[in-house]
């Protein structure tokens, strides 16, 4: 039986972009292909003559495959063939976050036409990965949190290994993104709470980028990032300028002024006090800020034209935030270059031209000339260390090596980079009716993004006037929405509520925490001498303690300061052989970083 016509039906309306891909007939693979029955009544696959599945119980060896998994991960299914294993992890995980890599879209076309896959295909959170650059997965896996746990397919992978090999390569890089970011965090974290104890009022006072949603309409929109190619656009700024909508990152405001261009909006939301320096010597006050509370303070205070926050990426300005006034989300892929494309497709423009987004280091440089990298180096070059060595740590501190080019052939990148450009890959082929066009040929290929030359730019129509007069009119209307009587009491009163629950909560927390670490220091001094019965009270009372902090309101701006348990393991005293008086110890450190934690944030909030 062929069940194409019924699952294409399902994949048109829940995955359009696949299913055009698999429409029509597909030769990316060339070996044999045969389904045959099994005694259980299912049919299994022989791909050049190998079983990928079992001969007889295809179905019962997929529910062994998937036993074991943690219930909180996503999982990353390595291989399709006929889909038992998803329908497996459907059955019986009816919530998780399902990735499917598979490298042939003929392979995944054969499964349809064998199989009944509109269930599955009408299931949220299942994400395809059909075919490509193994690399573009990395993308994929930005999106969660967790890192996936991996079921593969190992006869399956036997037909692609490099494939399928750098997918769990990949895979395994993201198992290591929890220590990334708790390095971060260790480093940087205490200074975004700051940051936000200091700009907590912009939460209340500042509209958000939902006041901005389509404000682009019909205009095509540039987006300067501030790669070394964002140099050839010199002779062509002043009549871009007057055709599109100019957004800018942070890091290229510096190189738009230089030239007279005063671009529409400057995205600026890293946190820390070195990209703040983007901005020095910089005023914009024709440019629109696009920013996140937790932003170090100085950029708040420059001059800008307006500023709009979009919503944060932190506990400590979302609980604010969602008590008053929800901003509005932009993507995060590590750069601000991605936040700013975020942007630009937020305003509604369907036309993005790019230029210094290389993710490259094309002729060894690593930035447009004059750049704030380039001059800080000069400053701080000396004799012993020119700047000709803070250039090559640059180049080589990110584990540089040589990938495909975005006019074929290799470029020189880094890990870094490379990362950058699988959150654009998944990103664009998101959202597939936007056209990105890049203006470099030297940059790092990435997928849906097209090679324009500067020239064809030039032959859209000037609209100029047209901007600035649709800009002001949106910049109206926000202030007379956000700015009116009614509208400045009611988020007065809402910030106030919203403050006190912030305040209130910490300080319950702290007075909780500190008395749960003492009892918890005692006991540990005197576990030798503890009853039976005082045991069972002490335990019983840290539950009691562990359930008013999960149910407490104010958990996860804690949680953000709060060390890894696995680092507060690795500093207990006592031997693993005494598991009673361990746990207590381990108590009392959590108890005493939480109550730390909590106290941090309070003290720059008040």
């Amino acid at each position: 039986m062929n069940f194409w016509d019924k699952n294409y039906l399902v994949l048109k309306s829940n995955y359009p972009s696949l299913a055009d891909r698999l429409e029509n007939p597909l030769s990316d693979f060339e070996g044999s292909v045969l389904v045959r029955e099994t005694p259980s009544g299912n049919p299994t696959m022989l791909i050049n003559n190998m079983y990928i599945h079992s001969p007889r119980f295809p179905d019962k060896e997929a529910e062994k495959l998937i036993s074991g998994l943690d219930d909180t991960k996503p999982v990353l299914v390595l291989g399709l063939g006929l889909a038992y294993v998803l329908e497996a992890l459907i059955k019986k995980y009816p919530h998780k976050p399902i990735i499917v890599a598979e490298k042939h879209f003929s392979l995944f076309r054969k499964a349809l036409e064998n199989r009944d896959f509109s269930q599955i295909l009408s299931r949220q959170n299942i994400f395809f990965f059909i075919g490509g650059e193994a690399e573009g997965i990395r993308g994929v896996l930005e999106m969660f949190q967790e890192h996936p746990e991996i079921v593969p397919n190992r006869a399956l992978m036997q037909i692609d290994p490099a494939w399928y090999g750098e997918i769990e390569t990949a895979a395994a890089a993201s198992a290591n993104k929890d220590d990334i970011n708790s390095a971060t965090l260790r480093r940087f974290g205490k200074r975004w709470v700051r940051n936000l104890g200091t700009n907590i009022e912009a939460i209340r006072d500042i509209p958000g980028i939902k006041y901005l949603e389509g404000a682009a309409g019909d205009f095509p929109v540039f987006l300067a990032a501030a790669g070394p190619s964002l140099d050839e656009t010199i002779p062509y700024l002043t009549d871009i300028a007057r055709r599109c909508v100019i957004v800018a990152a942070d890091t290229s405001l510096r190189f738009l002024l230089r030239h007279g261009i005063n671009p529409d909006f400057v995205v600026v939301v890293d946190p820390q006090y070195w990209n703040a320096r983007h901005l020095d010597r910089c005023p914009a006050p024709k440019s629109c800020l696009i920013t996140e509370s937790a932003v170090y303070p100085e950029v708040l205070r420059h001059q800008f034209r307006r500023t709009f926050l979009c919503s944060s990426l932190f506990p400590l300005g979302r609980f604010i935030e969602d008590r008053i006034d929800p901003k509005g989300m932009l993507g995060a892929g590590g750069s601000v270059a991605s936040t700013a494309w975020d942007f630009a497709r937020i305003l509604g423009s369907k036309d993005i031209w790019i230029s210094g987004l290389d993710l490259a280091f094309p002729e060894l440089k690593t930035h447009f000339k004059g750049a704030l990298f380039e001059e800080r180096a000069l400053s701080e070059s000396t004799r012993c260390i020119p700047v000709e060595t803070k250039s090559i740590q640059m180049l080589f501190g990110g584990h540089p090596f040589f990938a495909a080019g975005a006019g074929g052939e290799k470029t020189l990148t880094d890990k870094r980079l490379s990362l950058y450009a699988s959150w654009f890959d998944h990103r664009f082929s998101q959202y597939p009716s936007i056209k990105n066009r890049s203006f470099s040929k030297k940059g790092l290929f990435i997928r849906n993004m097209e090679i324009a030359n500067p020239e064809e730019i030039l032959r859209l129509p000037e609209r100029r006037q047209e901007i600035d007069h649709v800009l002001g009119e949106v910049f109206a209307k926000t202030q007379d929405a956000y700015c009116n009587e009614s509208s400045v009491k009611e988020r007065k009163n809402a910030y106030m509520k919203a403050k006190a629950a912030l305040t209130g909560g910490l300080k319950e927390l702290i007075v909780s925490s500190e008395t749960a670490a003492e009892t918890a220091l005692k006991a540990w001094k005197n576990a030798s001498t503890l009853s039976d019965a005082e045991k069972d009270r002490i335990l019983s009372y840290f539950d009691k303690v562990n359930l008013a902090v999960s149910n407490s309101q104010v958990k996860d701006v804690v949680s953000f300061l709060f060390p890894l348990l696995k680092d507060l393991e690795e500093t207990l005293q006592t031997p693993e052989t005494d598991s009673f008086k361990r746990h207590l110890e381990l108590s009392w450190r959590l108890y005493r970083s939480l109550a730390e934690a909590a106290s941090y944030n309070l003290k720059y909030i008040q």
